[in-house]
């Protein structure tokens, strides 16, 4: 009976672990990580030399258009992240668990968690919450999945919160975010992702803990960076978060390109002559004979 790869390691460049981050911490060199949702991305980030890449809930908003994360589902997610293995080979890959599926019961929280690896090729998994979700850290790592926490802003839990808003900035908020963090740690994450919370505590919270932070909007005190790459590139017209740093604009360009091809068609200077398959004379008059 043969056996087929499905995700092949072909890149030259060795394979990041949660090891890797760990060591990154320990010699202070700054983590770098992006989201990505499609093998042409994917391909790019891991040809730049990116650490980790996150196939995010994020992609409800910035892919399918949702107004937020919360319609995500499980087949939505792990589609995404076959398309990002295929395309990344060397960065650490984690997949975003949606809502709901690991909040409902410890069995959901293993399979789920069980599939982004198994069928989806991931190396990891993030999932939102601090003290309320230990059990179901606890559960996955004990089942030998990587897990990476999420505190401070979780989309996830917008409804909650109130909308999009900066977390932990009075002192007690900050307190509990700090004990959230500690208790993560203890549950066996490998890596917690700080979101929208103020700089200082963010990195208070690096320091006091032994795993890397990974810092989106919380400042430059954290161990590394992630941002939607959507919003990155200034593909996501809806809305910038304030913490974002557009590093191109390609809505305008991608806007432009498109008037121009329509423009072109509608002209007929496009396809060219350049762009079009041709029959030699021969062939053509044969053809035409027989008619």
């Amino acid at each position: 009976m043969s056996t087929t790869t499905i995700f092949p390691v072909t890149s030259s460049r060795k394979k990041v672990t949660s090891l890797t981050l760990r060591q990154k911490k320990q010699h202070a060199e700054p983590i770098s990580m992006l989201t990505a949702y499609d093998y042409p991305t994917a391909l790019i980030m891991d040809q730049a030399g990116m650490d980790c890449i996150l196939v995010g809930d994020s992609l409800g908003m910035v892919v399918l258009g949702y107004d937020n994360t919360l319609p995500v589902t499980m087949d939505d997610m792990l589609h995404h992240c076959r398309a990002v293995a295929r395309g990344a080979k060397s960065a650490l890959l984690i997949g975003d668990m949606p809502f709901m599926s690991y909040q409902a019961s410890l069995e959901d929280a293993v399979r789920n968690a069980g599939r982004f690896l198994q069928t989806g090729g991931m190396d990891a998994v993030k999932l939102e919450g601090g003290h309320e979700r230990v059990d179901a850290i606890k559960a996955i790592v004990a089942a030998g999945i990587p897990v990476m926490g999420h505190i401070g802003l979780t989309p996830q839990s917008v409804n909650q919160l109130g909308g999009f808003r900066p977390q932990g900035k009075t002192a007690p908020a900050a307190k509990r975010l700090l004990e959230d963090a500690y208790l993560l740690e203890e549950a066996g994450c490998f890596g917690i992702v700080l979101e929208s919370v103020p700089g200082r505590l963010a990195q208070l919270i690096s320091q006091k803990i032994s795993i890397p932070t990974i810092g989106i909007g919380a400042g430059v005190g954290c161990d590394g960076q992630v941002l939607v790459t959507h919003d990155l590139l200034g593909l996501f017209d809806r809305f910038t978060p304030r913490f974002v740093k557009k590093y191109a604009d390609l809505h305008t360009q991608m806007q432009t390109a498109f008037t121009e091809y329509i423009a072109d068609v509608q002209g007929r200077a496009f396809p060219a002559p350049e762009h079009t398959v041709e029959m030699n004379d021969g062939e053509w008059e044969e053809l035409l004979k027989s008619l």
